[in-house]
């Protein structure tokens, strides 16, 4: 692995990790970027898992985005363009001619990719997991507003609340009235892994606001590549399949592929099935 950090447009600092062949040419690294809340660190696992899935020669580049892990925080004029800005930066750096977005980290890889239309800057392959696009109104936002609420007065334990029944619909969890389960959340927090999710909360408002803001329309992504594939998880919140349908259907050329046993956070743990696919698709 190699770390190094590299200068954004506008005075920041973004932590770059690489794996695999850290020296591979750009037409053999595919640049990961990650979902809402979670840190390089976390897609570590992933990230030397598909590096070995894509065999010798190739290289794997995850970043921390802005508000989190070892980069600096969202400047106050933070949007999705300084999300593309930072695309931009990180594939100058790297050279990457593959780019794979996870989670809200889809939504930050197609917006950039729609608005390198035209430039040298169009990825030879674009792939998309569980992309948190808010297409045509697919993604219900009404939760937003408590959940912003409660990271600013402190009180984690709802703030987690609200995600959980927001990303969960029509499971137990969502079930469960809410100040049981913000009780309960309050209890997880206290986790390693919850501690960290809980640092990055305030950019986890900035960077949500900024994806789900206003519905897109799936036409509007019609100027992405061909080759733009589309993946979902089988157990993953139905949005997820819905939205990836949507833009499947409005991409001419691009191609859908639903991962039966996959869950939305299939990619930070590195499930077997899905670094196959996953590679075999970049491999062509």
């Amino acid at each position: 692995m190699k770390e190094r950090f590299l200068p954004t447009h506008d005075g920041g600092r973004l932590a770059l990790y690489s794996y695999g062949t850290v020296d591979a040419p750009g037409e053999r690294r595919v640049l990961l970027i990650g979902g809402a809340f979670l840190t390089a660190l976390i897609y570590r696992p992933f990230s030397i898992a598909l590096a070995k899935g894509l065999g010798e020669g190739w290289a794997v580049d995850v970043y921390d985005r802005r508000g989190r892990g070892r980069s600096t925080e969202q400047p106050a004029d933070y949007c999705m363009g300084t999300e593309i800005a930072d695309v931009r930066t990180v594939m100058d750096a790297t050279g990457a001619r593959n780019i794979l977005g996870h989670s809200l980290g889809g939504s930050v890889a197609l917006n950039a990719v729609q608005e390198f239309t035209g430039t040298s800057y169009v990825p030879d392959k674009l792939a998309v997991y569980d992309a948190a696009v808010n297409i045509d109104g697919s993604i219900d936002t009404e939760w937003l507003d408590g959940f912003e609420d409660a990271v600013n007065n402190g009180r984690v334990g709802h703030a987690l609340a609200h995600m959980k029944r927001a990303t969960s619909p029509g499971s137990a969890l969502a079930r469960i009235p809410e100040p049981v389960l913000a009780g309960l959340m309050a209890l997880l927090s206290r986790t390693k892994v919850n501690r960290m999710f809980r640092e990055v909360m305030p950019s986890g408002v900035g960077e949500l606001r900024a994806a789900y803001k206003e519905a897109d329309h799936a036409r509007n992504f019609s100027v992405l590549p061909a080759n733009t594939h589309f993946m979902a998880g089988g157990k993953s919140p139905g949005y997820y399949k819905v939205t990836a349908e949507r833009l499947h259907a409005a991409v001419p050329g691009s191609t859908f592929e639903l991962s039966p046993k996959g869950f939305h956070g299939s990619i930070p743990a590195a499930v077997n099935e899905l670094v196959t696919d996953i590679s075999e698709y970049f491999k062509g």
